[in-house]
């Protein structure tokens, strides 16, 4: 891992991922740079990550998508990545997608997460991105099972899409308006481990019932898209 140029940067939201951090950063693939973008953890995440190797960002205002756009704005590779920070996806299965990617096979690869282990998928978490999931074939017509974090796409290009969400709705509306702009999406396998620690979002109702409701906000948004560039 390098804090300097890299083929392909990493962004990894962060909020209080102490414990996850040292496993996530040992596995990024050689000669990717790790963004770890901190949202206000009060549990030392930053000190680690940047003890570890990885590009710290700090991004204050609070949400899933204000993490992930923050990172995306502070990359600077052609290819960009997206993983969860609490161990439940292991960063090295990126290698394929980016690969993919390289040689014009997609515009966006996506992880299509399998439970591996007792409570890697809480129940209602499952059911409310199953749901999705058909709103989104509905809305879009891509063929898709997941709505999951893991993910590959070049910068340049999902800059153009315009994401606005800085909530849970960010990772459908990337793919909502790359659908809209005539991306090739793809979507593979991925095993999905139990998280370490207690999760901001699917380990209640609440936080997946707000989820959802970020999420069908963006599926009712005015079909809109970014010009793909080569």
């Amino acid at each position: 891992m390098t804090t300097t140029s890299a083929d392909v940067d990493v962004v990894l939201p962060c909020l209080d991922e102490a414990e996850a951090l040292p496993w996530v950063l040992g596995r990024i693939p050689a000669g990717w740079r790790a963004l770890v973008v901190d949202n206000g953890s009060t549990d030392g995440s930053p000190g680690i990550a940047r003890a570890l190797g990885a590009t710290v960002v700090h991004e204050p205002r609070r949400g899933f998508g204000a993490a992930c756009h923050a990172g995306l704005t502070a990359a600077t590779a052609d290819i960009v990545c997206f993983c969860d920070c609490d161990a439940s996806l292991d960063p090295a299965l990126l290698v394929p997608f980016v690969r993919e990617i390289r040689q014009g096979a997609a515009d966006l690869v996506l992880g299509r997460r399998r439970p591996e282990g007792r409570g890697a998928w809480p129940v209602h978490a499952r059911a409310g991105n199953l749901a999705l999931a058909r709103m989104l074939r509905r809305r879009t017509g891509l063929r898709l099972h997941d709505l999951g974090p893991l993910r590959a796409a070049r910068r340049e290009p999902l800059l153009a899409l315009g994401l606005t969400d800085r909530r849970s709705g960010y990772p459908l509306q990337m793919v909502v308006h790359a659908a809209d702009a005539g991306w090739r999406v793809t979507e593979h396998d991925v095993p999905y481990r139990p998280r370490t620690g207690a999760s901001k979002v699917t380990g209640t109702w609440r936080g997946t019932w707000q989820a959802v409701r970020d999420m069908s906000r963006v599926l009712a948004e005015t079909p809109a898209g970014g010009e793909l560039v080569r």
